[in-house]
């Protein structure tokens, strides 16, 4: 049996250990990835360290448990009846599992099936810890198990350290995609310094929105934000302002098409409520972020202008395939991140570099074999 080091938590609110586990085997629909990179996501402390407190109707993989949310590396095994993927592909992971055979996987709606599970990270329902037995790693190991039809596939144009961002890219370009976003769109983002907020403003510039609008509270962030694209980008730092007034003046009264609110827990509504409140009649607000306060909507308004407030989840493959055609192509703009590598054998001196970032331009990436 073939043994690989993987960083395995073993108990809630204590380090992650370097552990000798077995090197997975396919199963037949199934691949095997050597990880070259594995972003350390934000809210991964939250997760290893104050659960159940954190969400506890978010179920964990039993322990130990090998976690990373977002891995991308190389091909190395296929099953038997994978037909298309060859060894040797370079692919990012795209996390979510389902159960495949649920009312919503059946109609195609793989996110809402009840059972659906981050691989590496958390899950949504009661099911979840069959599936985190059926895929166990995440990707903070040497190599992981993960179903065929969970890959994009990656040019040679995209490294593995910007690949393994996809998953925070990818939840605000789903958002953004409900939301309409397009050419001549106005995009209003709440959180616009964040790792989810950042990724944003690039996939709205992407998509073509011809205003972008960036509201956090670091005034040093935002002015990095807007030098992105100075043209198309603006900006506020929460309190100068107030922000219906702001959006109103920069599009002719209108008000913006699209506000996605990316900011997270412990937030507070009241710069929610502010988004919402200037959007354009018909205009959509997407939660990404996850705000946790109670949302006081005025139902009467939003029914009067038709305004629709939706809450959206994560990504499709699809979808990631989508972002990482646009990065080759050059629209989507991977270069404003930084990135700070550290071997698996320092994942918890990665994890505490994660709480020590300058916004969304940092990227803490994890490589193993390193």
């Amino acid at each position: 049996m073939s043994l690989m080091q993987a960083a395995r938590l073993h108990e809630v609110g204590k380090p992650f250990q370097i552990d000798q586990v077995a090197v997975p085997e396919p199963g037949p629909r199934d691949v095997i990835v050597e990880v070259k990179a594995c972003n350390v996501v934000p809210n991964l402390r939250n997760v290893v360290t104050s659960y159940p407190e954190w969400f506890p109707y978010l179920p964990l993989p039993a322990l130990p448990a090998i976690y990373g949310l977002d891995a991308a590396g190389v091909v190395s095994k296929v099953g038997s009846q994978v037909r298309n993927v060859k060894p040797g592909d370079r692919v990012y992971v795209n996390p979510g599992r389902d159960s495949g055979d649920s009312h919503a996987s059946l109609r195609g709606e793989r996110i809402n099936d009840p059972s659906y599970t981050f691989q590496g990270y958390f899950g949504f329902g009661a099911g979840s810890q069959e599936i985190f037995e059926d895929y166990p790693h995440g990707g903070f190991c040497e190599f992981m198990k993960a179903p065929a039809d969970g890959l994009v596939i990656l040019p040679e144009s995209i490294s593995y350290e910007a690949a393994c961002r996809f998953g925070y890219m990818g939840t605000s370009y789903s958002a953004l995609r409900k939301a309409g976003a397009g050419a001549g769109t106005a995009v209003l983002i709440n959180g616009g310094t964040g790792t989810l907020g950042l990724g944003a403003v690039l996939n709205a510039l992407a998509m073509g929105a011809t205003k972008v609008f960036a509201m956090a509270r670091d005034r040093e962030l935002l002015e990095r934000v807007r030098l992105i694209d100075p043209k198309r980008i603006h900006t506020l730092s929460h309190g100068d302002q107030p922000v219906e007034e702001w959006v109103r003046e920069n599009t002719h009264g209108l008000g913006a098409d699209i506000f996605i609110d990316a900011v997270g827990p412990g937030a507070p509504h009241e710069i929610t409520l502010a988004g919402i409140s200037a959007l354009r009649r018909g205009g959509r607000m997407v939660d990404i972020g996850g705000m946790s306060e109670p949302l006081p909507l005025e139902m009467f308004k939003l029914m009067c202008f038709q305004i629709s407030v939706i809450g959206s989840l994560w990504f499709s493959v699809a979808e990631g395939q989508d972002m990482a055609e646009m990065a080759n192509a050059g629209t989507l703009d991977l270069s404003v991140f930084e990135h700070e590598i550290y071997p698996l054998s320092e994942v918890n001196e990665a994890l505490d570099a994660v709480e020590k970032r300058r916004g969304g331009f940092t990227n803490v990436v994890v490589v193993p074999g390193t």
